[in-house]
């Protein structure tokens, strides 16, 4: 089984219809949707739901009024100001840190877990797919991620389908680490722009640390050819193959509006003819044609735990 995953150093970039196109090309294939943050993969692919579950996140900490003794301490040690002068806590404010229910002398305080969102499985017109949806104001500590990513290996293995496109977070924190590890290859989707160029070597960097091979696109390169040179010559600084170029196209806003993918569109466009070259080179990488290394192996194993 090899995953797929795209992912960015910033939001706003394409990753997620550049993810519908490859659905759109690609057969015998299970989509995750792991941008749990900002799930919008759904908008493309229409999904059936057939499955919702509960995701039961970190807990919030509740002041018991009968056991408190009004000492202060919590409020003292609450970094994030969640304590009120009457000893409430502001579950919109609190972190789940647990600070406050580790040192309360009184032991007044507890921390019951709590429902942050779902997650589903549902059926699209390119196959199953598996993605969640967080509360408002819920924390993403990368938990939900991880199991998006486990139930669809698992669903994809239980099919006996070979491949996963995964539309993975921006940014480099916590989500963005539980997306990649184990992945069988990550396409960074960049932008010519002075953050694009930023942000691309962030996420390259990270990608580097945890020893997961990656590739670059850059989309809408011709807005700014310059940053594209330049985020060109980054990529070869780093080590990083630059696998292709998108040109900007009124076409991805355009399926954006109706709901589909740019191949469901128009697929005679330059746009459509580089995605599909840019495909093309991502199934012939030997990391998409070969055995997993030692480590991701070991990764896939804890992701599937």
């Amino acid at each position: 089984m090899k995953e797929l995953v795209i992912i960015s150093g910033k939001g706003g970039t394409g990753k997620t219809s550049i993810t519908g196109a490859f659905a759109a090309l690609s057969e015998n294939r299970v989509l995750c949707d792991a941008d749990v943050d900002a799930a919008d993969l759904h908008l493309l692919m229409n999904p059936d739901i057939k499955r919702t579950t509960d995701f039961i996140g970190g807990g919030i900490a509740v002041i018991d009024p009968e056991k408190c003794t009004g000492c202060g301490l919590c409020s003292e040690l609450c970094r994030f100001g969640a304590i009120r002068a009457n000893f409430v806590i502001n579950s919109l404010d609190c972190e789940g840190c647990g600070v406050c229910v580790d040192f309360c002398p009184a032991k007044a305080i507890d921390f019951p877990v709590q429902k942050c969102g779902e997650w589903f499985i549902s059926e699209t017109r390119f196959g199953p797919m598996v993605h969640a949806r967080l509360g408002i104001a819920e924390e993403n500590s990368g938990k939900l991620v991880t199991l998006v990513r486990r139930e669809a290996a698992k669903l994809a293995e239980k099919k006996n389908i070979d491949l996963i496109i995964t539309d993975g977070p921006p940014g480099i924190g916590c989500p963005v680490i539980a997306s990649i590890g184990g992945a069988s290859l990550l396409l960074i989707v960049s932008e010519p722009t002075v953050s694009g160029i930023h942000d691309m070597e962030r996420v390259t960097r990270l990608a580097r640390h945890f020893k997961v091979p990656a590739l670059l696109c850059i989309n809408k390169y011709d807005l700014n050819p310059d940053q594209t040179s330049a985020i060109e010559a980054m990529a070869q600084k780093m080590g990083v193959g630059v696998l292709g170029r998108i040109p900007f196209d009124p076409i991805f806003v355009e399926s954006m509006v109706q709901s589909k993918t740019i191949f469901e569109v128009n697929r005679d466009t330059d746009a459509c003819a580089a995605v599909k070259r840019l495909w093309e080179g991502i199934m012939d990488h030997p990391a998409m044609t070969t055995p997993a290394n030692p480590f991701q192996q070991i990764q896939k194993s804890r992701i599937s735990a």
